[in-house]
């Protein structure tokens, strides 16, 4: 199979509208890595894309609760699920009709609920213009199931010839995909995950939760019903006509990769959508409520706060709960990370409004959605003072080391700079390590140039230090498989390789970095 090195150097003049002036350079000079780039908000990598619409007044529309996906049958211990991935229009913007690419035709997606220890079978059928691919990010999931960048699931009928450069073990119409879901409890999500189009077919609208259920979880007194809320942040810019605005090279998504050259960096919006609706308002009771916060924006970056609230108690991390609660006055979030929170109104009077804002944001960035006590309930729920056994890595476990660079250079093409892991740009025939089955490692990841959100996918981690620390810090307690690293940064992580061999990737979750070759694979053996 070509690499993806090789269809750069072949892509011709197309590719060649990415190129920059300048190759790997500093933080300053060049202008190309400024911290958050031009016009941007800042500890994000990116540009801010400015609207053409009229943006609405905050807190004006209320929060879209996600619907719960019904499996259509369910038999000898497994859930089967079926999804269409289409296009539809819905109201973002008043007055506005914009077209999403959704799960079912909706922005996000449908939640799907899984219990641990019973298999899931999604079938997803591709009725767009475009191949997809689906990722379970944070799933111990089998490789063939994975989604895999170039395990394509084809558009059905058409020519698909301009697809085979990176068709894998690909489809066409339709593929199940098998979780067998032997993890905890957690907040995981799914989302496309197409060799060099994720950034674009993402914010188009294909991401959507995946929640594991599990006994452990469920013994807790913990708010649930109506007071378990899922929050997808995704920041967004609208063209005149109400169009998600993203500056592809080219806006099929069916030829040159890419973004233009001045967001290479990052594609930054400037309106905040919470479950798809501009900085919503959500009516709550004087009670506790839980909330999963995933961050499902390409680029951006949060710091969020309770603006006349208390603090946010977190229980849970990327994969599952921790061992006890932590109390955060603001809580740092990057792109694909989730924080499971209890928010505690039953402090506030009818009437009152808490605002969860976000420091790292200005000009509209800074807000995000609004809470309004709107009525008195009881309350049952509580928050434990111990939560789960949570299993500790040790590194006497350690059998091997390894140390993973996630910086732009080291590779161009056309004269242009690439983002690279160890100075190499994605190649689906290069294995940047090979770790053994049920072995742990320890990874040192540098992030340099901007910032860099790690991922991995199948090994779940647990992080020793950040930034020359000699903790994890305050926001990555428990287990992970996404770590926010700032400009220069590092983190070292005890890494657990089990559940299945087989090929997998590792990659930057800014999303326009990875479409441009930040990502490596290893495999499992």
């Amino acid at each position: 199979m070509p690499s993806r090195r090789a269809f750069l150097t072949t892509g011709g003049a197309a590719v060649a509208a990415l190129v920059l002036p300048t190759a790997l350079g500093g933080c300053s000079g060049n202008g190309l890595f400024v911290r958050g780039g031009n016009n941007s908000s800042e500890n994000s990598a990116g540009t801010l894309l400015r609207s053409e619409a009229p943006l609405p007044e905050p807190f004006q529309v209320p929060l879209p609760i996600l619907p719960v996906l019904e499996p259509v049958r369910g038999e000898d211990g497994t859930d089967h699920y079926e999804i269409v991935q289409r296009a539809e229009r819905m109201e973002i913007l008043p007055g506005l009709s914009t077209e999403i690419w959704g799960y079912n035709g909706l922005f996000p997606g449908p939640t799907i609920v899984s219990r641990r220890g019973r298999r899931t079978v999604v079938t997803h059928r591709n009725e767009l213009t475009v191949p997809v691919v689906v990722h379970l990010h944070g799933g111990r999931t089998a490789p063939e199931h994975d989604g895999y960048p170039t395990d394509l699931i084809l558009p059905m009928g058409g020519d698909h010839s301009a697809h085979q450069q990176h068709a894998g073990a690909s489809v066409v119409g339709s593929r199940d995909y098998v979780y067998e879901l032997d993890q905890p409890a957690a907040t995981l999500w799914y989302h496309d995950h197409r060799m060099d189009f994720t950034g674009p077919q993402v914010y188009r609208g294909l991401a959507g939760f995946h929640l594991i259920r599990d006994d452990e979880e469920e013994a807790l007194p913990l708010p649930r019903g109506e007071r378990e809320v899922p929050l997808m942040i995704a920041d967004r810019s609208f063209a005149s006509d109400g169009a998600f605005q993203y500056p592809s090279v080219d806006p099929s998504l069916n030829g040159t990769p890419g973004v233009t050259a001045e967001y290479m960096s990052g594609v930054l919006g400037d309106c905040i959508l919470v479950n798809g609706a501009p900085w919503p308002v959500l009516a709550v009771s004087d009670t506790r409520y839980r909330f999963r916060i995933l961050n499902a924006s390409n680029a951006r970056r949060y710091r969020l706060r309770l603006e006349g609230g208390g603090p946010f108690v977190q229980i849970g991390s990327d994969l599952g709960l921790l061992a006890e609660p932590t109390a955060h006055e603001a809580i740092d979030i990057a792109q694909a990370e989730r924080f499971d929170v209890i928010i505690d109104f039953s402090g506030h009077d009818v009437g009152d409004e808490i605002t969860m804002v976000n420091d790292h944001g200005r000009d509209g960035t800074d807000l995000v959605m609004r809470f309004v006590v709107t009525r008195r309930e009881s309350d049952d729920s509580a928050i434990p003072d111990q939560l789960v056994e949570l299993e500790r890595l040790s590194e006497e476990d350690v059998v091997a080391e390894r140390q993973f660079v996630f910086a732009r250079g080291g590779a161009e093409a056309h004269g242009m700079t690439l983002w690279t892991v160890n100075g190499e740009p994605f190649s689906t025939d290069a294995i940047a390590a090979r770790p053994r089955l049920s072995t742990v490692e320890r990874w040192t990841i540098r992030a340099l140039n901007v910032e860099h959100p790690f991922h991995i996918h199948l090994a779940p981690f647990q992080v020793l230090n950040t930034g020359g620390k000699d903790d994890a810090g305050p926001y990555n307690q428990g287990w992970k498989d996404t770590v926010n690293l700032d400009n220069g940064g590092q983190a070292e992580l005890l890494i657990r390789f089990d559940g299945y061999r087989g090929r997998y990737v590792l990659h930057c979750h800014n999303l326009e970095h990875e479409d441009m070759m930040m990502m490596a694979n290893f495999e499992v053996v």
